[in-house]
């Protein structure tokens, strides 16, 4: 029942070329900082990442991005990060594009052990009829482009079908957590954490304050270790290194 790994980088050792993962966070908040930074140390590469976006230049994925070492992206928003919109425009990676409530729901359904669900999102668009470019030629053409998607009539409205994420791994931070795995999150690291903790079939959550099992009650308890397989206790300088994509201060 102890998940505890001594360290991040005992924690993300065993994770090959080519893996798919799922990482929590959005925007810089809540993202798996120390995981991230010891996969970037271990040396993974043609990483297939699925999160709502690929942090900013420099910071977060945006450093694994920096090095060459993801081949492809599933997410919501390209943001501020002009290496991710230079790759993908020049043909260097395959980005899936998806509407950011239906990538949510997709990573819960793929936790939840549901294949596929119907959602109005995207119906009368390029997300149902397909098209929308996933990979660039070096020419600027698209190379790779999405499918048509399965439509059908609900109640005398159209729905798209969506199919539900799973991946290798998922890389998840907490603000607390317990050696069996269960996780509390706060605030806006709530958004994506535990769905992205729910689709990984080996989830490694870093967390800020680790507690004795029995310190969590039920009621606190914002994702059930069953969903956990490793956990690793951050430094309290690591616990505190939480960046801001933008900062706007009074002059």
């Amino acid at each position: 029942m102890n998940k505890v790994n001594a360290s991040a980088e005992e924690a993300v050792a065993d994770i090959p070329d080519g893996a798919s993962l799922a990482v929590g966070g959005f925007g810089l908040s809540g993202i798996p900082g120390a995981l991230i930074d010891a996969l970037h140390a271990q040396g993974a590469g043609s990483l297939r990442i699925v999160s709502n976006n690929c942090g900013v230049d420099g910071q977060g994925l945006g450093v694994l991005l920096a090095c060459g070492r993801i081949a492809r992206v599933t997410g919501s928003y390209v943001g501020e990060n002009k290496e991710f919109a230079r790759q993908y425009l020049s043909g260097e990676l395959e980005v899936e594009l998806t509407p950011q409530g239906t990538l949510a729901e997709r990573l819960r359904a793929g936790g939840a052990g549901i294949p596929a669900f119907y959602t109005p999102a995207g119906v009368g668009t390029q997300v149902a009829r397909g098209g929308l470019p996933w990979r660039y030629a070096s020419d600027g053409s698209v190379a790779v482009a999405s499918a048509p998607k399965e439509t059908r009539e609900f109640r005398d409205s159209t729905y798209v079908l969506e199919h539900g994420i799973t991946t290798d791994y998922a890389l998840v931070r907490a603000w607390r957590g317990d050696a069996h795995g269960n996780l509390v999150f706060r605030k806006a690291a709530a958004n994506f954490n535990p769905l992205a903790a729910m689709a990984g079939r080996v989830t490694i959550a870093e967390v800020e304050e680790l507690v004795e099992p029995g310190t969590l009650t039920p009621d606190d308890v914002h994702l059930p270790g069953i969903f956990v397989q490793r956990v690793v206790q951050l430094t309290p300088e690591q616990a505190a290194d939480k960046q801001i994509e933008k900062r706007t201060v009074r002059a």
